[in-house]
């Protein structure tokens, strides 16, 4: 595990989606595997979207959401650990596009650009994807350093196909200290 010092935990921004079983609570189980990972901590979930596909059209509608995190991981060990748990909830990649029980993707991490045969950084369709940018919006706050807010909302200005995100329920997911705290 590729682990940065304690002090130089990154803010990392992962998009999540699936469109078979039960949607929901896939994606409350993968948030569930992030947050008990020791090197991770989830601090913000959006509102979860439902959405039409995008690509490959002949497959259900999809559950969008996107969190974010605080990680002491370099975005390569984050984006291993991603991919475990995708694995773990039954991911399959047989068409590109198509229909999956989950899927996470790392969107951005501190405005780091990395650019490996794994891992592009920032996710290089992210501004182009309504059903990226719109959850995302519920969670990048106003004034954050590395430029991500403006960059969204700028996209968000211009994007067409809005309208294929539709508002679908408020996020029931907290971590047990969120809940040992209430």
């Amino acid at each position: 595990m590729n682990l940065t010092s304690p002090s130089e935990l990154s803010e990392a921004y992962i998009a999540l989606g699936a469109n078979l079983g039960d949607r929901e609570a896939t994606l409350m189980q993968a948030i569930t595997a992030l947050q008990e990972h020791p090197a991770i901590e989830v601090l913000r979930c959006s509102n979860l979207y439902e959405t039409d596909p995008v690509g490959y059209l002949d497959q259900p509608c999809f559950v969008n959401m996107a969190v974010a995190l605080r990680t002491s991981l370099d975005p390569e060990a984050l984006l291993e650990v991603m991919l475990d748990i995708e694995l773990r909830l039954g991911r399959e990649r047989k068409i590109r596009f198509g229909p999956r029980t989950v899927d996470l993707d790392l969107l951005w991490t501190g405005g780091r650009v990395v650019n490996t045969p794994l891992l592009t950084l920032p996710h290089p369709r992210m501004m182009e994807r309504a059903f990226v940018l719109v959850p995302l919006s519920d969670i990048v706050p106003e004034g954050e350093l590395s430029g991500l807010y403006e960059r969204i909302q700028s996209a968000l200005d211009t994007l067409d196909g809005k309208e294929g995100v539709r508002f679908w329920k408020t996020c029931t997911w907290h971590s047990a200290s969120a809940l040992s705290e209430n």
